[in-house]
């Protein structure tokens, strides 16, 4: 006897709602970039909420959240910024696994708090791998689902799952040490001692703000300009994810999931690994700072956090 297919009705899509998963490493010299789930840590705790490996695919909304329908019910996970989401009228809980059953409906509103909130469901969404990711790349239309974001109409299929409910919520101290960063640390970027240190002193000290042309691809800074130090006036070289640029105009550009493979401009920073979760839950408008460390530090940070995601303390059942 076969099993039902599970699938999701997306009734509403929301401002731009996505099929995300870890992202597709390896293949920037063929000039593709990682894309996936802007907050990797969202997604990997939602998926562990639900009984997934960490790196199955959910949905990645932005600011504004979708209707979704279930037809045949499910188990699902929602992480990441409080969207006011409803099931059937009554409040969905936030980091928890709750069941859905047959015909009910998930409705997500306009953000409460940071960008993006992460719809995980049991099984994962099943979508046509592309260079062994399901993450969509808005930017060449491949990957997710049909390359593209969601839209009314669409269905899709959640993969077999035989694991029973469990309900499991992430532990309240464990979800604070998570939180998203407003101070945003940082090493040494490849072309940092191009800038005066005077230049460094005022790019530490000043207050950034998000800029409304920010995307997936980068977050535009807005701010007291860098005007000495190097503007474009290097060959092009690889960059990294994390990378903050000093553009032509002297205002910073931090590099994102669809982030292009190369660049021409000095890079005087890099965030550091354990915090480009936070990058993820940056809205236009919200003000930011940088925080030098060093290496050895960045290292620290990040094993304590992988050591925190990966604790029986992180999920309370």
């Amino acid at each position: 006897m076969s099993q039902t297919l599970a699938t999701i009705l997306v009734q509403a899509p929301g401002l731009l709602t996505t099929v995300q998963d870890l992202g597709r490493e390896g293949f920037g010299p063929m000039g593709v970039s990682p894309s996936g789930a802007a907050d990797a840590i969202a997604l990997r705790v939602g998926n562990r909420l639900v009984g997934n490996a960490e790196g199955a695919a959910g949905l990645e909304m932005t600011l504004l959240g979708g209707t979704f329908v279930f037809p045949e019910g499910g188990v699902l996970a929602l992480t990441g910024s409080d969207f006011g989401a409803t099931l059937d009228d009554a409040p969905a809980p936030l980091w928890a696994s709750c069941e859905v059953k047959p015909g009910q409906t998930l409705r997500l509103r306009s953000t409460r708090s940071g960008a993006r909130c992460y719809l995980c469901v049991q099984g994962g969404i099943e979508v046509k791998s592309f260079l062994g990711s399901a993450s969509t790349h808005l930017l060449s239309g491949l990957g997710g689902y049909e390359g593209r974001a969601l839209r009314k109409g669409d269905v899709l299929r959640i993969g077999p799952s035989s694991e029973a409910f469990w309900k499991r919520a992430v532990a309240a101290k464990a979800l604070e040490r998570l939180s998203p960063r407003k101070i945003l640390r940082v090493t040494p970027g490849p072309q940092s001692d191009w800038f005066p240190e005077a230049v460094q002193k005022l790019f530490y000290a000043n207050t950034y703000r998000v800029a409304e042309e920010s995307n997936r691809m980068g977050l535009r800074l807005e701010g007291a300009a860098i005007t000495e130090g190097a503007h474009g006036k290097m060959i092009s070289e690889g960059v990294s994810l994390g990378a903050v640029q000093i553009a032509a105009g002297g205002l910073p550009i931090i590099l994102f999931v669809e982030q292009q493979t190369t660049g021409g401009y000095a890079k005087i920073a890099n965030v550091i690994s354990a915090d480009l979760s936070s990058l993820g839950q940056l809205r236009p408008r919200d003000e930011i700072r940088f925080e030098r460390v060093e290496f050895e530090t960045a290292r620290a940070l990040l094993i304590e956090q992988e050591k925190l995601l990966a604790s029986e303390e992180l999920i309370l059942q």
